[in-house]
């Protein structure tokens, strides 16, 4: 044969190699009548790592699989006679194929439609037609997170209006998917698949290696005509399953037609629904993550969406138990299982260690966690941190006795939200003028002072009922005090008068500034032990961790990845799952922490969070209509509500733009299922349906959800930076905090000495362990994300792009303006300054 006879056979071996019939089509004498461009489009289950996907299990096909295929494949080609699909007349004439008018190519890229193939001439005057193929770039980022990489196999498929790819192994000469890489791929279609709608990655064994976990944070594909779209995944999938990722442009409901995409948002809600369950803890508390869900999804157990547990009473389980070198029991099974895209990544576990670690092994070797008694004098306590010194804690040593510094706490401290403006005194507090006289002056008197608004009272009403605890053997005491305070003309909050009780009498004396040193000193340390007890349990934990664990859960539960709410809260819920799941684990649980310190014990923490939500009411959780409801807009000096504002106006602004973006009329916001059942699930299991809260069940304008879109992102970041980080500069000098007391509130003056008020303290292993505590909470461990920090691009348009971008530049503007202002105060207030803020609720 002469050289280069053979080229013109190309098209047909080429042809005959694409239509050739399989052995079975070759056994039965008929041939599938198209050249299918992949699997059809088939409905899936789920497993775990329900946050962002819909994923199926056991995705590799087995041989019932095939054999259906096969079925279904010769029962279309029964339907055609053999005539409507073979090839048309040789050129130069070709006759354009029958088709049926379902099968007509798509009119907006006039690709082939689904499953048929496109027919072209090879070379002129030849017989056969050759298939135009379209090539998709995948760019496949992978997370550069420890252990973020795969051994196993992965595949992907894309879904367009047109058609579904060959399901294609993706693989390169070396390592695919090594932590942090980014790697190029080609996946070959017979034709265009129009719009993208879905891709889906499908991870399966490879060879020997044992199944292993891959973070994939996003997927690029550029199409044939150049037009490039991304598909954010951002999670970890586990085991062998598939995932279907939809393109990153924010979509609601309304906006979705395709019964396709409407029937992937409910199997990915529902996945999700299967996988973050709700639980109750104990009767009137936020509903939270049933932990034994994970283990559930983990071994592929069956489960009603329906079940709730109540655990407050289960009692001491057999998994609660010591663990040497640890105080306090750890309910161990509650902390098994995590859902790998909620639990702490592998650098904030080993951080959180460190900072655990050496400061408990300080204390146990000098044998201060195991040390019963009274403290000897109060400068032992200066030795109990001797290596973790801030400027804030010595500045606390120094001033904690004085007037005021105390009222100081109350505008700049770990708990500024106690203070209330009054206009004249309640009547359980039977305050005269001749009692405040000598500290107001010649000037003014008490009822002048009230009608300006200087006076304002800080109301431990709370506390009256709350049980008691024994600790060490001992029982403790807690007292429910009100505390009367008077902004002086130099613009100083000082105490003016305190009372212990709730109710007035003889036995309840009134303590003053003029009373004897130690007398007043044990006054306000009594107030002190309240601000601890209600700041611990109520302002930090409830309206925090508590509040922004429901959020949490209510956005993972109703809302799909491609929502933009979802977009827009993801961020402020990482890890508050899993840090929540620790606290009660450790704190929480029977004869944990709380059991082990404080003096009302864990009863007395269900008391108070049961009774503090019961009042807890949407003006609290707004911080203007909080700051204008309690009358403070006016104090001078207040620098939480100063940075406050303005980080509360930051926010503001940036999700009214993605409101406004998303959302541009009342009827956009009504009409949006999923976003009315998010809401209703916060209202339901967060505050739990009690309509006196004032909090929205349902929202039905643009403002309404901007309003409560910010104050819950305000909460989980800024609000939680205010009450938690600086629990161990104010705590670490122990009488400043003190967790329990072990003596009953004093019922008459003059008898209080420094043996009495030491004797009154917390014993020393009880301390050591609280600031233990304090210590730990006070410092984020590593992987952090300030606020307004997205690295994970789950907004891929660029108008909340620039929103962003917005946002971030006002941070930085108020970050300027707080370090300015920091340089002239003696005490600097940092924790508002938003480097300073993590994003989310997640120590």
């Amino acid at each position: 044969m002469p050289r280069g006879a053979f080229r013109p056979c190309l098209p047909a071996l080429y042809f005959a190699f694409l239509t050739c019939p399989t052995p079975e089509q070759r056994m039965s004498g008929t041939q599938a009548p198209d050249i299918h461009l992949g699997e059809p489009a088939r409905g899936t289950g789920c497993v775990r790592g329900k946050q962002t996907s819909i994923r199926v299990q056991d995705c590799g096909r087995g041989e019932g699989a095939r054999a259906a295929s096969r079925e279904l494949r010769r029962e279309k080609a029964q339907e055609q006679p053999r005539e409507s699909w073979v090839h048309p007349q040789p050129y130069p004439a070709p006759q354009p194929l029958p088709l049926h008018p379902e099968t007509q190519p798509c009119p907006a890229c006039r690709s082939s439609p689904p499953g048929r193939l496109l027919l072209r001439p090879a070379l002129p005057g030849h017989p056969f037609l050759l298939p135009i193929m379209a090539v998709y770039r995948l760019c496949v980022t992978t997370g550069p997170y420890l252990r973020a990489g795969t051994l196993d196999n992965i595949s992907v498929t894309l879904v367009g209006t047109c058609g579904e790819s060959p399901k294609q192994r993706l693989d390169r000469m070396g390592r695919d998917f090594a932590p942090g890489s980014v790697q190029k791929y080609k996946v070959r279609c017979t034709a265009e698949l129009g719009e993208l709608l879905l891709l889906r990655v499908h991870k399966e064994r490879y060879a020997f290696f044992r199944k292993d976990s891959w973070y994939c944070s996003r997927i690029c594909v550029t199409e044939p005509d150049g037009t490039v779209s991304h598909f954010p995944c951002y999670q970890w999938i586990e085991g062998y399953c598939t995932v279907e990722l939809r393109p990153g442009t924010a979509r609601t409901i309304c906006q979705d037609s395709l019964p396709l995409l409407l029937d992937h948002r409910t199997r990915e809600l529902r996945a999700r629904q299967e996988c973050y369950r709700w639980k109750i803890y104990a009767p009137g508390f936020p509903c939270m993550v049933d932990v034994n869900s994970f283990q559930e999804m983990e071994s592929d157990k069956k489960f009603a969406l329906t079940k709730t547990t109540t655990c407050v009473d289960q009692g001491d389980s057999s998994g609660n138990r010591y663990l040497p070198g640890f105080p306090m029991k750890i309910d161990i099974p509650s902390l098994m299982y995590m859902e790998p895209n909620v639990r702490y990544s592998a650098t904030k576990t080993i951080s959180l260690l460190f900072n655990a670690i050496p400061a408990s092994l300080g204390m146990k070797l000098r044998g201060l966690l195991d040390r019963k008694g009274s403290w000897k004098k109060l400068d032992d306590m200066q030795n109990i941190f001797w290596c973790h010194k801030t400027f804030t804690t010595k500045y606390v040593t120094e001033h904690w006795c004085e007037d005021h510094f105390f009222g100081y706490q109350y505008l700049n401290g770990v708990n500024p939200v106690m203070l209330h403006c009054i206009s004249s005194l309640p009547s359980k507090l039977p305050v005269t003028n001749d009692m405040v006289a000598p500290l107001l002056g010649q000037d003014t008197c008490l009822q002048t002072e009230l009608e300006r608004g200087n006076i304002f009272l800080a109301d431990y009403w709370i506390l009256a009922e709350a049980p008691t605890h024994c600790l060490n053997g001992r029982q403790q005491y807690v007292a429910a005090p009100l505390c009367l305070l008077w902004l002086s003309p130099q613009g100083a909050l000082v105490p003016l008068a305190i009372q212990l009780s709730q109710t007035p009498g003889p036995d309840s004396p009134i303590f003053l500034p003029t009373d004897s040193e130690w007398d007043w000193l044990l006054a306000k340390t009594w107030v002190r032990n309240s601000e601890f007890l209600v700041h611990e349990n109520n302002t930090h934990f409830l309206c925090t961790h508590l509040l922004c664990e429901a959020f949490a859960m209510a956005t993972l539960r109703q809302l799909p990845l491609c929502h933009p709410i979802y977009k827009l809260l993801l961020p402020h819920t990482r890890y508050t799952l899993q840090v929540n799941t620790i606290a009660r684990a450790t704190l929480l649980n029977p004869e944990g922490l709380v059991d082990q310190v404080t003096s009302i014990g864990r009863q007395g923490l269900i008391y108070l969070m049961s009774t503090g939500l019961a009042h807890f009411t949407y003006t609290n959780f707004c911080l203007p209509d909080s700051l204008r409801a309690r009358g403070v807009l006016a104090i001078p000096n207040y620098h939480y509500r100063d940075d406050g504002l303005k980080i509360w106006a930051a926010i503001e602004s940036f999700v009214s733009e993605i409101v406004g973006y998303y959302y541009p009329s009342d009827a956009s916001v009504q009409q949006d299922s999923e976003l009315q059942a998010w809401t209703g699930e916060i209202f339901a299991q967060a505050f739990l349906g009690r309509e006196s809260s004032g909090f929205p069940s349902r929202l039905c304008t643009p403002g309404e959800m901007v309003k409560f879109l910010t104050a819950i992102i305000f909460n989980c970041s800024a609000q939680h930076a205010a009450v938690n980080s600086g629990q161990h500069d104010f705590g670490a000098w122990m009488p400043n905090a003190p967790s329990s007391m072990r003596q009953p509130p004093p019922q008459t003056k003059g008898t209080t000495t420094l043996k009495t008020y030491l004797d009154t303290l917390p014993e020393v292993n009880i301390s050591c362990n609280n600031l233990l505590l304090f210590w730990l909470v006070s410092q984020e461990p590593k992987d952090q994300r300030p606020l307004g920090t997205y690295p994970d691009e789950h907004f891929t348009e660029e108008a909340p792009r620039r929103s962003i971008a917005a946002f971030q530049s006002r941070l930085a503007q108020i970050s300027r303006d707080i370090q300015e202002r920091n340089q002239g105060l003696a005490l600097p207030y940092t924790y508002l300054d938003p480097p300073l803020i993590e994003n989310s609720v997640s120590i």
